[in-house]
């Protein structure tokens, strides 16, 4: 077992996006086959693709099926460009809180203006090859982010994360679990915690599986234990991602890291942010000003579960065949409930939804959450190791580096 076992996140393949679907690991394995840029628009708002990095990458390639797809049909170079705007904008407004896939929508926009002087055949193509470099240069970031924070830690670490920061949330390899990756290969881990992070569950469904694959030991532990297992000595340090960082070194990320900053700075734990300067927002003086998603209630009053059918007799085969015959088949079960069976190739895929919270209760569901700069020990991005004061500091790390600041 190790990285490489992890599969790519996103790519392109025939003129198509092809995704893993990321809602129905870790017991089915499905790809997603984008065929237009709104297949890919689909995907994000569904958390089919998810993480800022990987979010980033979906844009540039929605951008780049667009161009080669329903663009391919337009002759006129500032049509084109107007339309690719449009999309753009489009793909980057499917999510509020992550600034990587407004990024990476803004840098297919002033690529694409940038080089509006060939012909459009060869524009389109530029396109693609663009937004190709994009998703390689997310893998050598991460890796680089992964080698910067591997220094920070002992032989012997004890490590917790929180939510997915993991090669999913990535192209390849990641951001926080990238630290813990590479400290992994130095020998330098002990164990990690893992979060199982509240209400998608991304921390068991997702970060548990990718250790897994990578041969990196862990235990997977409820978001509530994380004070009795830090009070018990049994943490030395704590890695989270980051969807946005603010100017001032303000940090969204998955809701429920800013209680886990509060636990480290009463325990006296380092608490690191590992994210590429795509995820850095200069544009943004302070984390007040960071737009914090709303999700679904159902993601918090039920369990949504994923599995595949393996039928052990030839009549229980019959029955579902049956079942199935005509398409989809929605099993009738009482007390809002649901359950669709299908068929996936040889086998029967179900879907489902299980109410747990008393139905008609009000439900607030923030997506992430912001901790204040002061309780972050240092930031860690491609460039480097930043730490307070972040005003500074972050401004130096990312001078150059395309951040969405740049990108004006």
């Amino acid at each position: 077992m190790a990285i490489n076992d992890i599969p790519r996140t996103i790519w392109w393949e025939d003129g198509k996006v092809v995704l893993v679907d990321q809602s129905r690991l870790p017991l089915v394995g499905d790809l997603l086959v984008c065929n237009t840029y709104d297949g890919v628009c689909h995907a994000i708002r569904g958390m089919a693709v998810r993480g800022a990095p990987a979010l980033g990458v979906a844009a540039a390639l929605g951008v780049a099926l667009w161009a080669t797809t329903a663009g391919a049909r337009i002759d006129d170079v500032e049509s084109f460009l107007a339309e690719l705007d449009r999309v753009a904008d489009e793909i980057a407004e499917t999510r509020p809180t992550a600034v990587n896939l407004a990024w990476g929508a803004e840098r297919m926009k002033r690529f694409a203006r940038d080089n509006a002087d060939v012909n459009l055949s060869e524009l389109r193509d530029l396109i693609l090859q663009e937004a190709l470099a994009i998703r390689a240069e997310d893998e050598d970031r991460n890796r680089a982010i992964g080698a910067n924070g591997a220094a920070l830690l002992e032989s012997g670490s004890r490590v917790l994360t929180h939510c997915n920061a993991g090669s999913l949330a990535t192209a390849f390899f990641g951001t926080a679990l990238g630290v813990i990756f590479s400290a992994h290969e130095q020998g330098k881990i002990e164990g990690v915690w893992v979060d199982e992070t509240r209400p998608v569950l991304q921390g068991a469904r997702l970060t548990a599986w990718e250790l897994k694959l990578a041969g990196v030991p862990f235990k997977l532990i409820t978001d509530n234990m994380a004070a009795s297992i830090m009070r018990a000595g049994l943490v030395d340090a704590v890695i989270v991602g980051a969807d946005r960082i603010a100017a001032n070194g303000d940090v969204a990320n998955k809701i429920g890291t800013y209680g886990l900053a509060v636990l480290c700075k009463e325990h006296g734990i380092p608490f690191y942010v590992a994210a590429p300067t795509s995820t850095v927002d200069l544009t943004l003086a302070h984390g007040d000003d960071i737009v914090i998603e709303q999700r679904d209630e159902r993601e918090v009053t039920g369990v949504t579960v994923s599995g595949v059918i393996a039928p052990d007799s030839s009549a229980a085969s019959r029955a579902f065949d049956l079942l199935t015959d005509g398409g989809p088949y929605e099993v009738p079960i009482a007390k809002g409930h649901q359950m669709v069976i299908d068929r996936k190739g040889g086998a029967y895929r179900f879907d489902g939804w299980f109410r747990i919270a008393p139905p008609g209760v009000e439900v607030y569901n923030p997506a992430f959450d912001v901790t204040p700069a002061e309780y972050v020990t240092a930031i860690i991005t491609e460039c480097g190791v930043v730490r307070a004061p972040f005003g500074e500091s972050l401004a130096l790390n990312c001078q150059g580096s395309g951040a969405i600041h740049e990108l004006g």
